[in-house]
């Protein structure tokens, strides 16, 4: 009776330390970033539209709770959804177009937060065009506009202030259209060059290209993948599946300076056929 006694507490103290040790880990990050592209909530996407995957996506969100989420193709009635049913964070963010066209059917960066970890500092837009400060400027290449959301904001944990850049480049194929993200990516640099070099940055996107790419060289000349950098990697690589589960390219990015990148990993969650995304998101761990 002694024996099975003290086997049965040291079981249970085994299993209290698993857990201990499980959660620990799951909190050593000093900053969880994610990077998803939502796909925009007008789209005809039968079992995958917007109503029958956005719980998914909750869900998807509230496990991983990443402390800041850059999305991509967001509408605005989409962040809404997702703010109310995410009460620890609220979203910020201007369409595309600007706010004061087409708002419910007009693309934004939304930047997500967890309100009870970071403050905002500062925040704001600027498009990748010739007239960057013209809300709905479209750049030379661009069929449509591209814009860049951003922040600077104060971990409260730590006191860190980080930036925060959160982008969509142009999807087309060919020579053309990797010149234009090209230029995309030296107007972003030329904006990082303007940042005080002792505050890290974080950039997220979909970048619409792969990392053997001269966009992705361009921007790593400045900036760190924390995809290739991190010593752990979990998930595939590719990120972009199309609804089908089946990735062959590495599209959505989480870039950074001033900070070690610790874990990587993308969330291939889904609830049979139905999909949060035709974008698997990608969740990096940072410590300052």
């Amino acid at each position: 009776m002694r024996l099975l006694s003290r086997i049965f507490l040291l079981s249970g103290l085994a299993l209290a330390s698993g857990i201990a040790s499980a959660e620990a880990s799951s909190d050593a990050h000093d900053l969880r970033v994610m990077t998803f592209n939502v796909r925009y909530g007008e789209a005809d996407d039968g079992i995958n539209a917007w109503p029958q995957r956005r719980n998914l996506m909750v869900r998807v969100i509230k496990q991983e709770h990443p402390d800041i989420m850059g999305t991509q193709e967001l509408l605005s009635p989409q962040g809404d959804y997702l703010a109310q049913h995410l009460p620890d964070y609220t979203w910020f963010g201007m369409g595309r177009n600007g706010n004061e066209i087409n708002k419910n059917s007009n693309e934004h960066m939304g930047v997500f937060y967890d309100k009870t970890r970071l403050d905002v500092l500062e925040s704001g837009n600027f498009w990748l065009s010739q007239t960057p400060d013209k809300p709905g400027s479209i750049g030379a290449g661009l069929l449509m506009p591209r814009m860049v959301t951003w922040a600077k904001f104060r971990d409260r944990r730590s006191g860190k202030a980080f930036y925060y850049y959160d982008t969509h480049f142009p999807y087309r194929d060919g020579e053309e259209a990797e010149a234009t993200r090209e230029r995309c990516a030296e107007q972003i640099r030329q904006r990082l060059a303007q940042l005080p070099g002792s505050v890290p940055v974080v950039l997220t996107g979909d970048f619409n290209t792969t990392p053997d790419s001269r966009t992705h060289a361009s921007l790593t000349e400045v900036l760190h993948d924390a995809r290739t950098s991190a010593p752990r990697r979990e998930g595939q690589e590719g990120t972009f599946h199309n609804f089908t589960g089946k990735a062959d390219r590495r599209i959505d990015w989480i870039l950074y300076r001033g900070m070690k990148a610790e874990a990587v990993r993308t969330i291939t969650t889904h609830d049979g056929k139905v999909y949060p995304s035709d974008h698997f998101p990608v969740v990096a761990d940072f410590s300052w």
